[in-house]
């Protein structure tokens, strides 16, 4: 998984500088090729998905929830982005909260602020639309790029670049990566089941198992 790296702004201290998240394990996760899943159990003080930037995709109603914390310009989110798409094809009870997290340099920084600006402006649909396209593409994506993606897919550039340079999108930036900070996220992508955070991509096989256990037996595992 790709290490997230805090950008210019500081978060307050975090669950990382109080114990390293990176060598926690609260329960025994494994991925699919063998690797050990950091994780550990959080606290929310509210619902995520109503959050200012953040979507909800599939079944907004569903009884299963995976909340992702990604960077456009992570491979591994790529990698998960294209498995996470067919899980939602194939339940129809999944519900994906997507958070963008644009932690990995001055580039996902440049397109996170078109991407929230799309969050705004469009439907969730919409904005799925655009989060598949970028990865479906490979290179860096920048700001140019998220727009030239977004132009493509109808939205009104000039209305993108003067709400995504506002300070309304840059508020709410802040609170994403600053929350990611504060839960231990330090890693692309990271993910949330029930009360866990699980650092780093599990694969296929193992998220749909952490997902079917949440909602089986209330945990990760059962």
């Amino acid at each position: 998984f790709a290490l997230a790296m805090l950008i210019a702004w500081q978060a307050a201290p975090s669950i990382a500088q109080q114990s390293d998240p990176a060598t926690r394990s609260e329960y025994p996760l494994v991925g699919d090729e063998g690797q050990r899943l950091p994780n550990h159990t959080i606290k929310l003080l509210g619902p995520i998905d109503k959050l200012p930037g953040v979507v909800v995709v599939g079944n907004a109603k569903g009884t299963e929830t995976i909340t992702e914390f990604y960077d456009v310009n992570c491979p591994y989110c790529r990698a998960a982005a294209n498995d996470i798409s067919a899980m939602l094809d194939r339940d129809p009870q999944l519900r994906l909260v997507l958070v963008p997290y644009p932690v990995l340099g001055i580039a996902s920084i440049g397109a996170g602020r078109v991407e929230l600006a799309v969050a705004k402006l469009g439907t969730p649909q919409k904005f799925y639309a655009f989060h598949r396209k970028v990865y479906s593409q490979r290179g860096t994506t920048d700001g140019a790029r998220a727009l030239e993606i977004a132009r493509g897919l109808g939205f009104d550039a000039r209305r993108l670049v003067a709400l995504g340079d506002s300070d309304e999108i840059t508020a709410t930036m802040k609170d994403l990566v600053s929350l990611g900070s504060t839960l231990g996220l330090i890693a692309t992508p990271s993910f949330i089941v029930g009360n866990v955070a699980i650092l780093g991509y599990p694969g296929p096989r193992e998220l749909q198992a952490i997902v079917n256990a949440a909602a089986t037996c209330g945990k990760v595992v059962c």
